[in-house]
């Protein structure tokens, strides 16, 4: 029994063991081959997150994709560079949006360079992503469009807010199927295709991928109120400072404007509609979060999607990469515990 990647997923079976954990490696060594440039300027700025690790969550649910197909097929490996390629891009975008100092327990390229070179540097990735693309064919480069579609939409989705009278929990729901769930699950789905997998296989995983997609944010969600940056790697609150209505602000407010409703939750609100740029405030708002029963109820919820997930992948044959997924599920989950 191994330990494979940073949730602690355990895997019991030794061929899996081997193709999972060459299949990483093999990733590795392409993301940094992808991020070389002839300016070393931009391989240093190109390669900045890369070296600073991360997950690696979407290759790796890749891999685990493949395992109903063949894992060895030679698309497998450039699909997942792709993925995390694509990913990267966006969290450099995302930190000059949010004005973020630190991501992956390193300062952000916008504060390492400027919020032009960090813009630069993502556009640069989503070039070297489509480079790889190309060659996979062109139903990978249409699923990959659709989802990059879907990604920038529920940027914009956030961005706008919920119009008048959608229910604000919902519309941020779908916010993170398009910002978060759509990538994860082309990750599923690009597993189980590369591999030549059956179309149901590549079904499941593309559902399954959307659903525990939808869990990881609901659980980055609880880890920006309940985590301090050595636990999630970058600035607890930071959604809160830039007044992003993540799910337990959201739950929050719910109660709040409800009969339910009671005086410490509306003084909460209160202090949130504040200045949250002062330390001060920002750490009793912090402090009032982790104490209300909205973190639980976003827990409760990151359960939830957890599970759904899980129950997608009933119809899979029993195997070593099922029980993996399912385990997924759980590392998911412990991340909001």
């Amino acid at each position: 029994m191994t330990v494979v990647g940073p949730f602690g997923l355990t895997v019991r079976d030794q061929a899996l063991e081997a193709d999972v954990q060459a299949g990483l490696a093999a990733v590795e060594e392409g993301l940094f081959e992808a991020t070389k440039s002839d300016v070393p300027f931009i391989t240093g700025a190109a390669q900045h997150l890369v070296r600073a690790g991360g997950k690696r969550f979407r290759p790796l649910l890749v891999m685990l994709g493949a395992q109903f197909g063949d894992p060895h097929a030679p698309g497998v490996v450039p699909s997942a560079v792709v993925v995390e390629l694509t990913h990267l891009a966006t969290l450099y975008h995302d930190d000059v949006m949010d004005e973020a100092d630190v991501r992956r327990g390193v300062p952000s390229a916008n504060v390492n360079w400027t919020n032009s070179v960090a813009v630069l540097t993502g556009d640069f990735l989503f070039a070297r992503a489509s480079q790889i693309l190309a060659d996979l064919g062109p139903e990978a480069v249409r699923i990959q469009a659709e989802a990059f579609e879907r990604l920038v939409t529920g940027q914009i989705m956030e961005t706008a807010g919920p119009g008048e009278g959608r229910d604000p929990v919902q519309h941020y729901l779908d916010v993170i199927a398009g910002k978060t769930g759509s990538l994860i699950a082309v990750a599923g789905r690009f597993g189980a295709l590369m591999s030549g997998a059956d179309e149901s296989a590549v079904s499941i995983l593309t559902q399954y991928g959307e659903r525990v997609g939808t869990a990881f944010q609901l659980a980055d969600d609880v880890l920006d109120i309940a985590s301090d940056s050595h636990e999630s790697g970058k600035t607890p609150g930071t959604d809160l400072r830039e007044g992003i209505p993540t799910l337990p602000v959201l739950h929050l407010r719910m109660r709040a404007a409800s009969p339910e409703g009671t005086a410490e939750d509306r003084a909460l609100c209160e202090l949130l509609d504040g200045d949250l740029t002062d330390d001060a405030r920002h750490a009793e708002a912090l402090a009032g979060l982790r104490t209300h029963p909205a973190l639980e109820q976003a827990r409760r919820d990151t359960v939830r999607y957890a599970d759904e997930a899980r129950e997608t992948l009933r119809p899979l044959p029993d195997c070593a990469a099922k029980a993996a997924l399912s385990q997924l599920c759980d590392a998911v989950v412990h991340r909001a515990s």
